[in-house]
């Protein structure tokens, strides 16, 4: 005969209703040494309980505790970065893809007067420039995503692939520009 009440569901002996985040704690806990054989109870008798398995682990000194802390004005800002640099990337494609449009803004905004020697040059250019400030958003937006979950702070991300990633663009996008003699021969005439 058994000292439970109908009502209560059995006791567990394995660990099946614990939670997850509870198999996690009690997996990080650290093996017990092995002691003295513990004594069976009598019979009849409620098996006494020292601890609960399934109590979460002290924290020690030293340990860093390893659940995520939520940071909400962190993830706001986090996630106006990336939707603003998404923003910028779609509207950016385009222009870089259409290198000697690119070009002409560039002379017009300079004041110089100038034409690509071959326009067809930096088509290529135009279209890596592309493929790298679309493949840098992503990455940074998986890092970011990857540090939120993680429950750290993650505004700064975005903000440096923002800036390592525009660099590298407009390296690529000015590696043409500076090995066109005619531009060159634009540029050296404007220097007074």
């Amino acid at each position: 005969m058994t000292d439970q009440s109908p009502d209560t569901p059995p006791r567990p002996q394995y660990g099946e209703y614990a939670t997850p985040e509870e198999q996690r704690a009690r997996i990080r806990q650290p093996a017990p040494s092995a002691g003295p054989a513990p004594t069976p109870a009598a019979a009849g008798s409620p098996s006494p309980v020292t601890t609960n398995p399934f109590a979460p682990p002290a924290k020690t000194a030293g340990r860093v505790d390893a659940q995520p802390h939520p940071h909400p004005v962190d993830r706001i800002v986090t996630f106006a970065l990336l939707a603003y640099g998404l923003i910028n990337v779609v509207s950016s494609i385009p222009a870089l893809v259409d290198y000697a449009a690119y070009t002409d803004t560039i002379f017009r905004l300079l004041g110089v007067d100038a034409k690509l020697s071959d326009p067809a040059a930096g088509k290529p250019w135009g279209f890596a420039a592309a493929a790298v400030l679309a493949v840098g958003w992503l990455i940074t937006a998986v890092v970011s995503l990857w540090n939120i979950r993680r429950g750290r702070v993650t505004w700064w991300i975005p903000v440096v692939g923002g800036i390592v990633f525009t660099f590298l663009v407009g390296t690529l996008m000015l590696i043409p520009l500076m090995s066109d003699s005619a531009v060159w021969s634009a540029l050296v005439g404007r220097i007074p």
